[in-house]
């Protein structure tokens, strides 16, 4: 089953959201807000963008919204500590929406043409 983790008040959350729908394509929404990912969840979602991405720091990297008004927090840290922090500030901190496909494929920010082949 295909999982969106976003917020409700974010347009991209919502246009990935009518994505799927519009595809009668199955899908869970996690509002980050009310309950964030777990720690399970967020390696999950690391690991899979990783191997899309090519590596842990290019995951961290794509997974980082730099346009986020608390990005300064993060931008000076290193990887291991980055990765801490978005996780203990995902609605804030995340590129939205983070889709994951099972736990091999994830995908952050708005990517149709990766979620076409997913069923």
């Amino acid at each position: 089953m295909i999982q969106i983790f976003g917020t409700n008040k974010s347009f991209d959350c919502k246009a990935a959201q009518r994505f799927f729908k519009e595809r009668r394509i199955p899908f869970q929404f996690i509002d980050l807000k009310e309950k964030p990912m777990t720690q399970g969840e967020f390696d999950s979602v690391l690991s899979a963008l990783g191997r899309s991405e090519g590596s842990v720091e290019a995951a961290i990297d794509a997974l980082t919204n730099k346009n986020a008004k608390d990005y300064a927090s993060v931008s000076y840290l290193d990887d291991s500590e980055k990765a801490a922090k978005l996780f203990e500030n995902q609605a804030a901190l995340l590129t939205l929406p983070v889709c994951r496909n099972g736990k091999t494929s994830a995908t952050a920010g708005m990517a149709q043409k990766t979620w076409e082949g997913w069923k």
